[in-house]
């Protein structure tokens, strides 16, 4: 197996992105023989991909990488607004508390916004989150 690899599906502003998302992330964290990671990826991934879908207007995309024992999933949406993780959700609130699951299930996280100089993908804000395989 490759020591580093990356794909990116871009997605749709629909709901269906999501579950589309998470089988794909599936597929590929089998195919490379992690699929110890799946559960914590599948978490991590459904929270930023519903972000995107919900709280923005355009497309989006998501981007899987590995580096060595480093996984990081990365989603892109057209929105340039500063993800905010909520202080006051309840555990069992039913919305408003993804990115602080992904603050606290993830080995890292942060963001970065946007700017398209080569017109690849848009402007707007790119949040990541990595994931470290056990050795």
């Amino acid at each position: 197996m490759p020591e580093s690899w990356e794909y990116t599906l871009y997605i749709p502003n629909d709901p269906l992105a999501v579950p589309i998302c998470r089988r794909t992330l599936r597929l590929i964290l089998t195919a490379y023989g992690l699929p110890h990671l799946t559960e914590a990826a599948e978490l991590l991934a459904t929270e930023l991909v519903t972000n995107a879908v919900q709280h923005t207007k355009g497309p989006a995309a998501i981007k899987l990488r590995a580096e060595g024992a480093v996984l990081r999933i990365g989603v892109w949406d057209a929105d340039p607004t500063p993800p905010l993780p909520s202080r006051n959700s309840a555990p069992d609130a039913e919305t408003g508390r993804g990115l602080s699951l992904v603050r606290d299930c993830a080995d890292t996280w942060g963001w970065v916004q946007q700017r398209d100089v080569k017109n690849i993908v848009g402007t707007g804000k790119y949040i990541w989150c990595e994931l470290t395989a056990a050795a």
